[in-house]
Parts: C-alpha cells; structure tokens; sequence
C-alpha cells in the first residue's frame, strides 16, 4: 500500500483511521514525494528526526522517482490537469503508485479519483477522532 502525505499527517496528528490504515497494511510505501513534503512541514531538526522515526517505526519504505514515474506524471499533467487541479505532487504520488503496482490511501479522493489506471482507496478522518 502506497500512502499519501496527507494519511502520514493525520497519524501523527493521532487520528484513528490514519493509524488503522497504516497498522492494516502489510507493506508500507511512500513516495520520495511525499518524504518531501514531510520534512517541508518540519520546523527544525527535533521536528526532522521525529518525522524520520516515524517513518522507520512504521517500516515505510520510501519509492524513488524513477524515469518511467516522471514520464508517468508528466502524462498526468498532460492529461488531467486542466480542469481537475492536480498538481505535479499529486501526479507524482500517483504515478508511484500505478508504476510499482500498488493501491494509493488517501484523504484527498478529489486530488486522485479521476486517474484511471489508479487503484484508490479514499481514507475518511473525522474531526473527533484524536
């Protein structure tokens, strides 16, 4: 299972359905971009290291970006851009996914429904889940 930045996020923020999809998940994958836009979020190295531990507690394994995913992506944007709002990240997570085979979680089904050969499963959080 390939998860989106924004499940990671809702973890550790202490939401249960973040948590339980993760826990569910017998392989856990992120992509290098959302790796990115974790550490985007950090405000210092306590921050950093914190991220990283969750990460290697969780055993996630971090995809890289390969050519066939920028190729991926780039058609993506191509494709589904105008009209839909996905923007190069989303693209990119996506085009992991399709590209290694694997399912995508997330909470944002509206950046990744429209993408046909994604197989989507849509996380659904609760504001009183923490």
């Amino acid at each position: 299972m390939l998860f989106d930045t924004d499940v990671l996020l809702f973890a550790q923020q202490g939401h249960a359905s973040a948590k339980a999809a993760i826990l569910k998940a017998s392989q856990r994958f992120i992509s290098v971009q959302s790796l990115l836009e974790l550490l985007q979020t950090n405000r210092g190295k306590s921050e950093h290291h914190l991220i990283k531990a969750f990460l290697r507690d969780a055993a996630f394994t971090v995809l890289p970006l390969t050519e066939n995913i920028g190729h991926r992506a780039a058609i993506y944007m191509e494709e589904y851009g105008p009209g839909t709002g996905i923007q190069a990240g989303d693209a990119i997570i996506a085009a992991s996914a399709v590209e290694n085979e694997l399912p995508l979680t997330s909470g944002n089904a509206k950046h990744f429904k429209f993408i046909k050969d994604l197989r989507f499963t849509a996380l659904k959080v609760g504001r009183s889940e923490r």
